[in-house]
């Protein structure tokens, strides 16, 4: 039986939404770069949330260009994908269970985002839906609308998905998860600055280690 399923079957939503946070952060965020690069993704993405309700062109241009680029730059480039000896499982094996995005996914999806302004080369109104850009700035606010309509579709797309194949409680744990994780970011990442700056590259991981301990015992 799917992993997933076996908890959204014996545990609530709030206890489902701890476990998808827990399983992230012991997963994915051993990295003191990579935990500082949240921090600031974290940040911009609390401005893009205020933003977007005055001007979601420019809010999408932000989240893409510095919140998922500083974000998706801590887990491709310095988060260790070699044998997790804290969490005792491999690397293959923490992807094969990520419920949101793993790496693949996220490569496809960057793809998509990378690509989507090229539509402009074609039709600069994209057939009609954008209004006629009449500088450079208008012309930047439309690729900020194509990558909000991205961002929205990628996230409604893996609810839907986790919907239909882990169960309703699932994927809309995993929607909360992530619209609240800039919060969660600043929370658990507000430190890891300081511990780069003494020269801690890897996170000792010790509530990790307390809490596996405790379930042994």
């Amino acid at each position: 039986m799917n992993r997933s399923n076996t908890i959204s079957e014996r545990i609530g939503f709030l206890d489902e939404l701890r476990e998808q946070r827990w399983d992230d952060h012991r997963y994915y965020h051993q990295s003191r770069v990579n935990q500082s690069l949240h921090l600031v993704s974290a940040i911009t993405f609390l401005c893009c949330y205020v933003l977007v309700f005055h001007d979601p062109a420019i809010a999408a241009l932000l989240g893409w260009l510095v919140a998922m680029i500083t974000r998706q730059s801590g887990h491709f480039f310095f988060e260790p994908k070699t044998y997790d000896r804290v969490n005792d499982t491999t690397h293959e094996h923490k992807e094969a269970i990520k419920v949101g995005y793993n790496l693949q996914r996220k490569v496809i999806l960057h793809g998509v985002w990378f690509a989507a302004p090229l539509l402009l080369l074609a039709s600069p109104t994209l057939f009609g839906l954008l209004p006629q850009p009449e500088g450079w700035l208008d012309g930047a606010r439309n690729v900020g609308m194509i990558w909000f309509v991205i961002a929205v579709f990628a996230i409604l797309a893996r609810s839907l998905y986790l919907i239909a194949t882990q169960g309703f409680q699932t994927g809309i744990v995993w929607v909360s998860k992530i619209l609240t994780d800039p919060l969660h970011d600043v929370k658990l990442y507000w430190r890891a600055p300081l511990a780069l700056l003494k020269g801690e590259w890897i996170d000792p991981m010790n509530d990790v280690k307390e809490q596996r301990r405790s379930t042994r015992a």
